[in-house]
């Protein structure tokens, strides 16, 4: 490179082709001749080559009426077609008087709102409308094309068809992907010209001007890149006085650099026909010949034609395709959908199979999201990592659906992890949950076969100012692509979002389920607890009789009964004084089940001051020691119920020990919400029995051992705790001591 040219990189050299308003040249090409008219038929512009078609001069023909090129009869006949035509653009073919005799000319009318009536008048050698050489070369293609299967075979006809129809030396079909950039994917050549297929051209190549104009008309002719352009008279339109709107015009000029850009691949004439998929431009198929090459308007309106069928049956080619892959998905998507409905647990049901997940998408790797809790199937990065990029797209990522093939090019982080995510695809499930779930894609390295380099180079004159000057080799150029994956396909996002939408009908459908058996068991509760305080109330009436009976026999005839009679009764006595007690246990659960709790703000030091008082005063003759491990924290709760969960976890520190001197620390951990616990020196609880021994009347020893008791305790412990929307759980030593901890 040398001092007067500097390398632009791709976007600035896209938004300067962007910027060039090539559809206002102010010229055409000299191959015909261009006549602008008022709505009465005036002339009020011409290409300055008319005289070379007609003999006469310009300023003859402006501001005269159209009689001055057309006789009566033809005007006639023009106007009469003109009104019968509802479209923009129509064509006619007269035969009209020149210096030279009669000649046939082609006459496309375009008629627009603002610069009136534009004529494209091009001779013709014939008055036929059709060539029955193509006619006969597209019927042929046309059956073929239908019977083709696969796309590439279908390209390579078309473009074999096109080749035989034009006699161009290159035909191409160019493919553009979602950027604007594209590719050569079916070629046919003469064999002494270097194979442009498989090679890759930037955006810029193409720019968004010339993409939109390739998108409205559908063919586009240059027969000389070397022809001198012919300019308008005058150079802007009368009545608007600015230049005329050429978008629509077959005769348009070449921009300057995109001659010199073809003229550099060795192109001196060009055909490029418009194939449209869903009313955008998927692509062209271009046709270069090297020396100047001149086709009759039969054959153009021949190849346009074909255009217009090649586009309808690339649809299909497309379309079945796509469809193929979709119903793929679809049915995936099914089967995935039918078992996470089915399932008991959603979270499983979601990443097992693994594969299953995955293949929705194609994907490499997925993380489940719901709240804090993340599930990873698959490659993915770690935890830490997923969880940051989590954060990141909650806090940058509005869009409940999200895609990109490289992560790392927004999301710096993701360089580190690029071997497995380069390529994500999120979907958020809920904002208020926080659930969502991403798919990932490994990097893939791709070698790109670019026709030249793609780097545009813009010549700096001496004002300061940048010409474009195209790159003057479109040899195989080669350029690895890093930090990207696979793009996302929409099939696979359209079945993303789809797979939302059915969680979501899925988990209200869950959720209405689930709050109607809440509500039964509520039900069952409450009447449980109803039925278990009527019984309790009620059984204590006829066992209080059988003990006092029991009593009086002892009292009054124990002397009249031998010593195994007296036996039996004390028995009695003592089992319905136990009886009693499991009685009163089971009516302070259904209490506990009916009576609203009623919080309010507790110093839970006071608290459990006035439940050690009471163990002080009772366990005089047995030393034990109770220690605060740092002041309680006040805090919102039913103070009564509260001080009998304390009360009967320090009873039962006390009451299971061994150890001649016992210990009891009471403290709490610092979380959202507290962690309280009591820890004793006792004999400690076996791991099998740590659930168990919060199931009513549960004891693991007999009565006689460590001072009796109904097995109550830890179950209204228990409930209390759930009362108040808490858990309450045990972590124990064997042998070694106890730890019971719970929140409210």
């Amino acid at each position: 490179m040398n001092q007067s040219e500097t390398i632009i990189d791709r976007d600035a050299s896209l938004n300067y082709h962007d910027s060039q308003p090539i559809h206002l040249p102010g010229s055409i090409q000299p191959h015909g001749v261009l006549v602008v008219l008022t709505q009465s038929l005036q002339i009020v512009q011409v290409s300055d080559n008319v005289q070379k078609f007609f003999g006469k001069k310009p300023e003859e023909l402006l501001n005269q009426h159209f009689n001055q090129l057309l006789d009566a009869k033809l005007i006639a006949a023009f106007e009469q077609q003109l009104a019968q035509t509802k479209a923009d653009s129509t064509s006619f073919k007269f035969a009209i008087n020149t210096p030279i005799g009669y000649q046939y000319f082609n006459i496309i009318a375009h008629r627009t709102e603002v610069d009136g009536i534009l004529l494209e008048i091009e001779p013709s050698e014939s008055s036929q409308p059709t060539s029955l050489l193509s006619h006969g070369l597209m019927s042929d293609a046309i059956t073929q094309m239908q019977q083709t299967d696969k796309l590439n075979d279908f390209l390579h006809l078309v473009v074999d068809t096109v080749q035989k129809i034009t006699g161009f030396d290159r035909v191409m079909v160019y493919k553009f992907d979602q950027d604007g950039a594209g590719s050569v994917v079916a070629e046919v050549k003469h064999e002494e010209l270097s194979p442009y297929l498989g090679l890759h051209y930037p955006a810029s190549d193409i720019p968004k001007p010339a993409r939109e104009l390739y998108t409205r008309n559908k063919l586009r002719f240059i027969p000389d890149f070397n022809a001198e352009v012919s300019y308008l008279i005058p150079q802007n339109h009368p009545q608007t006085q600015k230049p005329l709107d050429l978008s629509c015009a077959v005769l348009r000029s070449v921009d300057s650099c995109c001659v010199k850009y073809h003229q550099n691949m060795n192109a001196g004439a060009l055909l490029v026909i418009s194939l449209i998929h869903e009313q955008k431009l998927w692509g062209l198929i271009s046709c270069h010949h090297q020396t100047p090459k001149y086709l009759p308007d039969e054959i153009r309106t021949a190849c346009k034609f074909f255009g217009q069928i090649v586009s309808l049956e690339l649809a299909n080619k497309v379309i079945t395709e796509e469809l193929d892959y979709k119903n793929k998905l679809k049915s995936l998507q099914s089967q995935f959908i039918e078992s996470i409905s089915q399932a008991n647990n959603f979270i499983d049901a979601l990443v097992h199979p693994a594969s299953r997940l995955l293949n929705l998408v194609s994907a490499g790797g997925c993380a489940v999201c719901l709240d804090d809790e993340i599930t990873i199937v698959g490659n993915v990065p770690d935890i830490e990592a997923v969880r940051n990029l989590i954060e990141w797209t909650n806090t940058n990522i509005n869009d409940d659906l999200f895609s990109t093939n490289s992560l790392p090019k927004i999301y710096a982080d993701a360089e580190a992890f690029k071997d497995t995510a380069s390529g994500l695809l999120m979907l958020r499930i809920s904002r208020v949950r926080r659930y969502c779930i991403l798919w990932f894609r490994p990097e893939v390295t791709q070698t790109v076969n670019w026709a030249g380099n793609p780097n545009l180079i813009f010549n700096l004159d001496v004002d300061g100012n940048f010409t474009l000057s195209p790159r003057q080799s479109f040899e195989l150029w080669k350029e690895t692509v890093c930090l990207t994956s696979l793009p996302w396909k929409q099939c696979e996002l359209d079945i993303a979002y789809d797979l939302r939408s059915a969680i979501v009908s899925i988990v209200l459908n869950k959720a209405d389920e689930l709050a109607k058996i809440v509500l039964e068991l509520e039900r069952s509760n409450r009447e449980l607890d109803s039925f278990a305080y009527a019984a309790s109330h009620d059984l204590k009436e006829p066992l209080r009789g059988i003990h006092n009976y029991s009593t009086i026999l002892l009292e009054d005839y124990g002397h009249l009964l031998n010593t195994e009679g007296i036996s039996y009764l004390n028995t009695l006595v003592t089992l319905t004084q136990r009886m009693e007690l499991l009685i009163d246990a089971l009516l302070r659960l259904s209490q506990l089940g009916q009576a609203e709790i009623e919080k309010k703000s507790t110093d839970l030091n006071e608290l459990l001051s006035r439940v050690m008082e009471v163990f002080r005063a009772s366990r005089q003759p047995k030393s034990f020691d109770i220690r605060i491990q740092r002041p309680l924290p006040t805090v919102e709760c039913d103070a009564i119920l509260v001080s009998e969960v304390f009360s009967n976890l320090i009873s039962n520190a006390l009451k299971y020990s061994s150890r001649t001197s016992q210990s009891i620390s009471i403290g709490y951990i610092e979380s959202a919400s507290p962690i309280f616990y009591i820890r004793d020196n006792g004999i400690g609880i076996r791991p099998h029995h740590q659930e168990t021994i919060f199931r009513l009347f549960k004891r693991l020893h007999s009565q006689e051992k460590y001072g009796g008791g109904t097995g109550a305790g830890l179950a209204i412990a228990k409930k209390i705790v759930e009362r108040h929307g808490g858990k309450i759980w045990v972590e124990s030593i064997y042998g070694e001591g106890s730890t019971f901890f719970f929140t409210l």
